[in-house]
C-alpha cells in the first residue's frame, strides 16, 4: 500500500466520523439541563442538587438544577433520538441509485452536503420536537448513504491483500468520532450546567427557557466535519471499477496509475485493469441487475447473511449505551459529574483504541473468528453489567464492576462486531450487485438501530438494567448464528465465494 492509497481510504472513512459524532453528541445533548427544558423533557422550579445529585437548600452546597421529568419524557426521548435513523434508513435506499448513477465518490460528496444541511436545521431549531426530528432525519440520509458507498468505495480502491484492514478504517473513524463529540460536549457540559444562575430561586414559570448556547453550539459544531468531507472527497478519484462500468476505461487506467504509483504500462496496473473490465463484461453479459436478483441461488445466502449480521450487531444493545450511556451511568448510582463527563469519555476512549485490534484480526483471524469470539465476550459482559448493578446498594465495589463490565462489554463489540459487518458486506457480492447487497446490510443496520433508539429510553425505564439480560439473549443468539451460518470470506476471489455459498466448496 502506498500513501495515496491510504490517503484515499482514510478520507473516505471520515463519512465514519460525522457518524461517530451524531452517536456521540446525543448522549450529551440529551442531558444537557437547557436542552431538556427548551423541548419540555423536564420543568425546573428553582430547586437545586449538590455535588452527588442530593436534594439541597444550602446556597454553599448547590452545583446543579433539581428538574423535574415530563410524563412523555421517554416517548420524545426516543422519538428525536431515532429520527435520526429513520432518515439513515432512507439514505441507504438511496445510495444505490445515486451510486451507481452518479458514482461513490460524487454521492459521498453530496451525502457530506445533505449531512451540513441538516446539522444547521437541528442547531437553529425552533421550540418543538418536529423541527429537530426533521433536522436529525436530514442528517440521518447522509449518514444511510455514505454507510453504504464509503466501504464500498474503500473497498474498491484497496489492494485485495489490505482491503478488510482498509475498509475496517470505517468503523475506526466512527469510534473517533463519538470520542471527539463526547471531549468536547462534555466541556461544554460541565462550563454550562455547573452552579448555573438561578439556584436556589424560585420561578414564576417552570417551563421557561434557560440559556441555549450549549446544545446549540454542539449540534452546529457538526457542520465543520460535514463541509470538511465535502471539501476533501472532491480533491479523490473516482472508483475504478465504476469508471470502467460507464466505459470510461482511460478515466480507470488514470485512477489505477494513482492509486498503484506507477505508469500506465505497469504490469500491475494493466492486470488490475483487466480484471476489473473482466468483471464488468461479465456483469453486462448477464444483464442489468435487480433486488431480486440479491435472492437468486448464487447470492441469496449472502443476503441473508448481511442482512442478519447487521441486525444482530444492532442487538447486542451498543447504540443503547452510546446513545444513552450517561443515564444508564446515574442509573447505576454515579454523580452527574462521573456520569456526564469522565465514564462516558472513558468508555468512548475504550470503544476508539479497540478498534486496532479488530483492524489486525480481521484480516490474520478472519470475520467468522472474531464474529464468534465477539459474541460470547458481549454476552458474558452483558450479563456481569445486570449482576453487578443489582449489589450497588451494597457499597462503590459493585457500582465500578458493573461500568468495568459495560466498557469490557464496548471493548469485545469494538474489535468484532463493529467492523466485521460493514467489510463483509462490502466485499461479498459480485460487482453488478455489490451496491444493492450492500445496502441490504446497511437498511438492516438502520431498521434495527432504529427500533433500538426508539425503544431505549422505555426499556430503560421500565426495566432499568434487567434491560441487559435481554442483549445478552441476543448475544446467546448472535453466537449461533456465526457458528453455525456465516461463510468465512477472508482472503477468497469471487468465484471462490460463489462455490463456498452454493455448498459446492
Amino acid at each position: 500500500m502506498n500513501s495515496f492509497q491510504f490517503l484515499v481510504a482514510l478520507t473516505a472513512s471520515f463519512g465514519g466520523l460525522l457518524f461517530g459524532y451524531e452517536v456521540g453528541v446525543m448522549n450529551v445533548v440529551l442531558v444537557m439541563d437547557a436542552f431538556r427544558i427548551f423541548f419540555k423533557f423536564h420543568s425546573w422550579n428553582g430547586d437545586a442538587l449538590d455535588e452527588n445529585g442530593k436534594d439541597t437548600t444550602d446556597k454553599a452546597k448547590m452545583m446543579y438544577r433539581k428538574l423535574d421529568e415530563a410524563s412523555n419524557k421517554a416517548t420524545l426521548e426516543g422519538v428525536i433520538t431515532s429520527s435520526f435513523v429513520l432518515g439513515a434508513l432512507c439514505g441507504a435506499l438511496m445510495a444505490t441509485c445515486l451510486g451507481e448513477k452518479y458514482g461513490r465518490q460524487r454521492t459521498i460528496m453530496i451525502g457530506a452536503c445533505i449531512f451540513t444541511c441538516g446539522a444547521i436545521i437541528q442547531g437553529l431549531s425552533a421550540r418543538t420536537w418536529v423541527m429537530i426530528a426533521i433536522g436529525r432525519l436530514i442528517t440521518g440520509l447522509s449518514i444511510g448513504c455514505n454507510g453504504v458507498l464509503c466501504p464500498t468505495y474503500i473497498s474498491e480502491v484497496a489492494p485485495a491483500k489490505i482491503r478488510g484492514t482498509l475498509s475496517s478504517c470505517y468503523q475506526l473513524m466512527t469510534t473517533f468520532g463519538i470520542i471527539v463529540a463526547a471531549i468536547i460536549n462534555s466541556i461544554v457540559w460541565y462550563y454550562t450546567n455547573s452552579s448555573p444562575e438561578g439556584l436556589g430561586i424560585k420561578r414564576g414559570d417552570i417551563w421557561a427557557e434557560v440559556a441555549n448556547f450549549e446544545w446549540r453550539f454542539a449540534l452546529l459544531f457538526q457542520v465543520i466535519p460535514g463541509l470538511g468531507l465535502a471539501i476533501l472527497m472532491s480533491f479523490l478519484p473516482k472508483s475504478p471499477r465504476w469508471l470502467c462500468s460507464k466505459d470510461r476505461d482511460e478515466e480507470a487506467v488514470e485512477v489505477l496509475t494513482k492509486l498503484n504509483a506507477a505508469s500506465t504500462s505497469d504490469e500491475l496496473v494493466q492486470s488490475e485493469l483487466k480484471a476489473i473490465q473482466e468483471d464488468v463484461a461479465a456483469t453486462r453479459a448477464a444483464g442489468s441487475s435487480s433486488f431480486g436478483e440479491l435472492f437468486s441461488p448464487v447470492i441469496r445466502r449472502r443476503t441473508f447473511i448481511t442482512f442478519l449480521m447487521q441486525l444482530f450487531q444492532q442487538w447486542t444493545g451498543i447504540n443503547v449505551i452510546m446513545y444513552y450511556q450517561s443515564q444508564i451511568y446515574d442509573e447505576i448510582g454515579f454523580s452527574k459529574f462521573m456520569s456526564t463527563v469522565v465514564l462516558p469519555i472513558i468508555n468512548n476512549f475504550v470503544n476508539f483504541i479497540s478498534t486496532f485490534p479488530g483492524m489486525w484480526g480481521i484480516e490474520k483471524l478472519g470475520r467468522k473468528t472474531l464474529l464468534v469470539v465477539g459474541a460470547l465476550m458481549m454476552m458474558v459482559f452483558h450479563i456481569s453489567t445486570w449482576a453487578c448493578s443489582t449489589q450497588t446498594q451494597n457499597g462503590k465495589m459493585w457500582q465500578y464492576l458493573a461500568v468495568a463490565s459495560v466498557f469490557l462489554f464496548v471493548f469485545s463489540f469494538a474489535w468484532t462486531w463493529g467492523p466485521v459487518p460493514w467489510v463483509y458486506q462490502a466485499e461479498v457480492f459480485p460487482l453488478r450487485v455489490r451496491v444493492k447487497g450492500s445496502a441490504v446490510g446497511t437498511v438492516s443496520n438502520f431498521l434495527n438501530n432504529w427500533i433500538i433508539a426508539f425503544v431505549g429510553p422505555a426499556l430503560m425505564k421500565a426495566w432499568s438494567t434487567k434491560t441487559f439480560l435481554l442483549f445478552a439473549a441476543a448475544c446467546l443468539f448472535a453466537w449461533v448464528y456465526s457458528q453455525f451460518y456465516v461463510i468465512e470470506c477472508k482472503g477468497l476471489s469471487i468465484d471462490e465465494m460463489d462455490a463456498k455459498m452454493a455448498g459446492k466448496a
